[in-house]
């Protein structure tokens, strides 16, 4: 990806891959085309979700925008497959549900972000930039909602490490730093801020830190972290 800039618009836009899949033809297409016209290079749309898991695979984009609500196969399994075949893809869920379940099971399934319908085009933009470098992106309310479950999950008692089962993987005094600092909400740009460090450098941290402890995407990663109380320090 050769944008990594945080804004959706312009220069931040270029580079960036998007897909875009929605069974209503007609928002299907304006939701195309005001991402083209942003600078983001659509490179296919999808209908149903057997078609968007086929041209997914085939195209291989940096974002899917993805409604949930689609024929032949729900958004949450295409998202499932998707991210589980290749967990660099980031999953921006455009949907009209705001209902809580519909929220979590898609975060559960791998999305990276979940906006409602009812966003103006100019957050639409933002939100896709922003899940392209890896920031979750929630509509206002539903960032959270999502944390509490996390904190709820986090809670539950956990079966204790068998002997036979390795440690966890160290992490470096910096990556501990980075993983606290996103376990309390913060975007990569911010942390680059607090930090006094290059947003790559911050990025670069993440996929370290994901790759030691065999996560997927940063979800997961908050996740890991607000079970180890990184996130009350």
């Amino acid at each position: 990806m050769s944008a990594q800039q945080t804004a959706g618009a312009g220069d931040g836009a270029a580079g960036i891959r998007v897909m875009v899949v929605d069974d209503h033809p007609m928002w299907r297409d304006a939701v195309a085309r005001d991402l083209a016209e942003a600078g983001f290079d659509v490179v296919a749309t999808a209908g149903d979700g057997e078609q968007a898991v086929r041209r997914a695979q085939a195209v291989g984009p940096d974002v899917l925008v993805l409604d949930l609500n689609l024929p032949a196969k729900p958004g949450v399994q295409v998202c499932k497959e998707l991210v589980g075949a290749d967990p660099a893809l980031r999953v921006l869920v455009l949907s009209a549900s705001g209902e809580h379940a519909d929220v979590l099971e898609a975060v559960k399934s791998g999305a990276t972000g979940y906006l409602l319908k009812s966003a103006s085009t100019d957050e639409l933009i933002d939100a896709v930039g922003r899940t392209a470098v890896g920031d979750p992106v929630f509509t206002p309310g539903l960032a959270g909602l999502v944390l509490g479950e996390y904190r709820r999950l986090a809670s539950e008692p956990v079966a204790a490490a068998g002997a036979d089962e390795p440690k966890a993987p160290e992490l470096t005094d910096r990556e501990t730093e980075v993983l606290r600092l996103v376990a309390k909400g913060l975007s990569y740009k911010q942390i680059a801020e607090r930090l006094v460090i290059s947003h790559r450098t911050v990025q670069n941290h993440v996929q370290n830190t994901l790759g030691k402890l065999q996560l997927h995407n940063r979800v997961e990663l908050v996740r890991y972290a607000i079970e180890r109380g990184l996130d009350d320090e």
